[in-house]
């Protein structure tokens, strides 16, 4: 039988396809859930369970090993302990009143060109360029101001409808919620673990399967098209302002010829969805992939894929659309267990690593 340790050290390893198929792993999850002092005082408290250790780490392999004794009937109190806690932390969630403060954002812009990471941004740009103190002074009331404010609101849309996207599946009966946080798990599907990871479909994503489908550059394809159709765009500015710019220039003219170059974009992109949808494992391993190496993990990963297929910039505000996420994500849920865990298996590389991971997944796409 696998102890403590082994458990312990492929969950720092990030390796958690195992714990899905062995009653004693997931019992070690599940008791990592609890390891906070009030959490783990009033679990042992209910249920007439005596630790003798003072230490947190030590009352942790105490538990587990009091536990393991009798898993049929741990995972019990313990599923028990974890739907009781959810229950009245859901109570405390006004979803109307979440949803109706999520609407209130109406554009989705970080302010700046920066990797989520405000502080390098500020640092890079502005503290380690600029010499003169007025001129970074001045910039208070222009570009940094906008920086920090679109930083700020839009962390905290992205943390808000996060909660409430997790509600929706914790609220179901095939989840089993966590109680504290553990490292990589938001919660159970018929005991396996998943991090829940909410995203559109990347850029990036659509830039490398127009490459291969022979697609040209979206950006290249707009200046040829802007040039023909007699449209003037401002050739200095961003990459991303230059494509908005035609865009809606080419909407706003609205001739048959502006139309079917907005059309022809769109089918093509629609071309790449539907492939995605038809082999999520192929996306699943393209985003295990290309994900950010300062966030790079190789843990069980349900995707939650958001598009508008109107206007796949504007996927962000599907974060909030309540009426079209709960109906399909219970509807994911309610089939979950006809789904065979060994076709949820993926193998990956990672760029710069000689290992190759395995993990278990699985890619959920809502499409309006």
């Amino acid at each position: 039988m696998k102890d403590f340790k082994y458990w312990k050290k492929l969950h720092e390893s990030d390796k958690l396809g195992q714990f899905s198929s062995n009653t004693q792993g997931l019992l070690w999850l599940k008791v990592k859930s609890i390891v906070r002092k009030e959490l783990i005082s009033e679990f042992v408290t209910e249920n007439g369970i005596e630790l003798k250790k003072r230490l947190l780490k030590d009352k942790f392999f105490e538990l587990y090993s009091l536990l393991g004794k009798n898993p049929t009937k741990s995972h019990k109190l313990l599923n028990a302990y974890f739907e009781k806690k959810n229950k009245a932390l859901s109570a405390t969630l006004n979803t109307k009143k979440l949803v109706s403060e999520l609407y209130k954002l109406k554009s989705f812009d970080w302010g700046g060109d920066y990797q989520n990471s405000l502080d390098k941004y500020l640092i890079s740009r502005y503290v380690k360029v600029l010499q003169s103190y007025d001129t970074l002074v001045s910039k208070f009331e222009t570009e940094i101001s906008t920086a920090v404010q679109g930083y700020v609101l839009n962390s905290w849309y992205n943390h808000w409808s996060s909660i409430l996207i997790e509600h929706l599946f914790k609220s179901h009966e095939a989840v089993l919620p966590t109680v504290g946080q553990i490292k990589h798990v938001d919660f159970f599907i018929k005991n396996v673990p998943f991090d829940l990871k909410v995203t559109y479909l990347p850029a990036e994503y659509i830039k490398t399967r127009r490459k291969e489908l022979g697609f040209p550059v979206e950006l290249t394809y707009l200046k040829a098209k802007a040039k023909e159709l007699e449209i003037d765009f401002d050739k200095k500015a961003k990459h991303t302002d230059i494509y908005y710019e035609i865009v809606e220039k080419l909407k706003d003219k609205g001739t048959k010829e502006c139309k079917s170059v907005i059309a022809a974009l769109k089918k093509e992109k629609l071309q790449i969805l539907k492939e995605a949808i038809e082999n999520p494992h192929g996306l699943a391993k393209w985003l295990y992939e290309n994900q950010g190496e300062m966030r790079f993990g190789s843990e069980n990963r349900l995707f939650l894929v958001l598009v508008d297929t109107d206007d796949f910039t504007g996927s962000w505000k599907l974060k909030r659309n309540i009426d079209l996420l709960k109906p399909r994500i219970d509807k994911y849920l309610n089939s979950f267990a006809k789904k065979k865990i060994a076709n949820l298996k993926i193998t990956f590389k990672y760029k710069g690593r000689s290992q190759t991971y395995t993990a278990l997944t699985d890619v959920l796409f809502v499409v309006k």
